[in-house]
């Protein structure tokens, strides 16, 4: 076995060994945990951004993309929103153990339980926020973790788990060897992390594009399950009833950070509007420091600039005839991850709402908003884009259980 494999077999195996510290805690434990964890992240900001700087300056030297840098840097700003949203997760219900189901005959009755997976597994990039993010949402849930993340990050991640997750863990009754962190810079471990059913039955796979799916297939081999989010890209189709003013301020909204999956990617506009709206367009684009693609196109028209290093600052531009066609182009030539319509017109509104079929849509919204803080005032894990039954959309806490039947004595 490659010294690699060995390494994360070691931390999977420590994980799943203290997993029961964390199945069998209270709640009261638990919530002290996520509360120490935000303490501990004020408490130890300089060291935390001082790992977080070194890492920028790694990835800089190294020639990152400005999207990809801004996705690795933790500001004080972030650093004070991770905080914040450590204590809001501390502070929101617990999913109930056990929910009565019916009765059943012979004085019995059936009862659903949930049960956390045991040890779960996340593998992401440059973005050290995840780090705390996933492991919080893995407390919350009682699910013990083995974390991996790219060498850009592996600094940053590093001090989070040392300075922060594990000493509030300890201190709140829980073996910190719950959340693990892989060691390794070295890319095998990625692959390495899906090949451990028995230890890791389930892994988070957070990425960009083929190297996420590439994963996605070695897990599958192995028959370890997957919650991935691979691909994204926001649509925005501007209607011949949209409220002009409130269209391009969504546009710009929409592009405050371009390295994200959620950025608006794909601008369609109704036909009959098109040459009208296009200069205004283009104006609201160019102050965003973005510059438009435009038919005809050299690229497929849902390519995602975002993942683009050196293009990255570019939205598709294109003229479709109805708010029907807006979706059935966001349906086909997109990820699937978020579309949004601009438009006073309810009727047309719910045209494009009924025929699109991605994870998240929106009216008069920016699809900025399709994240796990934004919509459900907790951090998730990542967003699954999956067209079948499961958790769908941003992964929380409350997704990360197995769903349990228990027959028991009806009195």
């Amino acid at each position: 076995m490659p010294v690699v494999d060995q390494v994360v077999e070691a931390c999977a195996r420590a994980a799943k060994q203290a997993a029961p510290s964390l199945a069998t805690a209270s709640e009261q434990a638990i919530d002290a945990a996520l509360t120490g964890m935000a303490e501990r992240l004020r408490a130890n900001a300089d060291a935390v951004l001082d790992a977080n700087a070194q890492d920028v300056e790694a990835a800089k030297a190294a020639g990152m993309s400005s999207g990809l840098l801004d996705r690795l840097t933790i500001t004080e700003a972030r650093l004070t929103a991770m905080a914040d949203s450590l204590v809001l997760l501390a502070g929101v219900p617990h999913p109930e153990r056990e929910t009565p189901v019916r009765d059943l005959p012979d004085g019995l009755k059936l009862v659903e339980r949930r049960r956390p997976v045991g040890v779960i597994g996340a593998n992401y990039e440059a973005r050290p926020n995840v780090t705390v993010d996933v492991a919080s949402q893995l407390i919350k849930s009682r699910n013990a973790g083995v974390l991996r993340t790219g060498s850009a990050a592996l600094g940053s991640a590093t001090a989070l788990v040392r300075e922060v997750i594990a000493p509030a863990l300890k201190d709140a009754g829980i073996d910190p060897a719950v959340i693990q962190l892989v060691p390794s810079a070295d890319r095998a471990a990625a692959a390495a992390l899906v090949r451990f059913p028995d230890l890791v039955p389930l892994v988070i796979l957070r990425g960009s594009g083929d190297s996420t799916r590439e994963l996605g297939f070695e897990a599958a081999k192995h028959g370890v399950r997957t919650l991935a989010h691979a691909d994204g890209g926001g649509v925005l189709y501007l209607d011949g009833g949209a409220d002009l003013a409130k269209a391009y301020d969504l546009i710009a909204r929409s592009l405050d950070r371009l390295g994200v999956c959620n950025r608006l990617n794909l601008l369609l506009i109704d036909s009959a509007v098109y040459a009208d709206v296009l200069p205004s367009v283009l104006e609201t684009l160019e102050k965003a420091g973005v510059r438009a693609s435009l038919p005809p196109h050299e690229h497929p028209i849902g390519y995602e600039w975002a993942l683009d290093s050196e293009k990255e600052a570019t939205v598709t531009v294109s003229p479709v005839d109805d708010a029907v066609q807006a979706a059935q182009v966001a349906n086909e030539k997109t990820s699937g991850l978020a579309a949004g319509i601009v438009t006073e017109n309810s009727a047309t509104a719910e045209k494009f709402m009924d025929a699109y079929t991605g994870t998240g849509v929106f009216w008069n919204a920016t699809t900025r908003l399709l994240d796990g803080f934004k919509l459900l005032a907790v951090p998730e894990t990542g967003i699954n884009i999956d067209k079948v039954p499961g958790p769908r959309g941003p992964v929380t806490y409350t997704d990360l259980t197995l769903r349990q039947y228990a027959v028991v004595p009806a009195h």
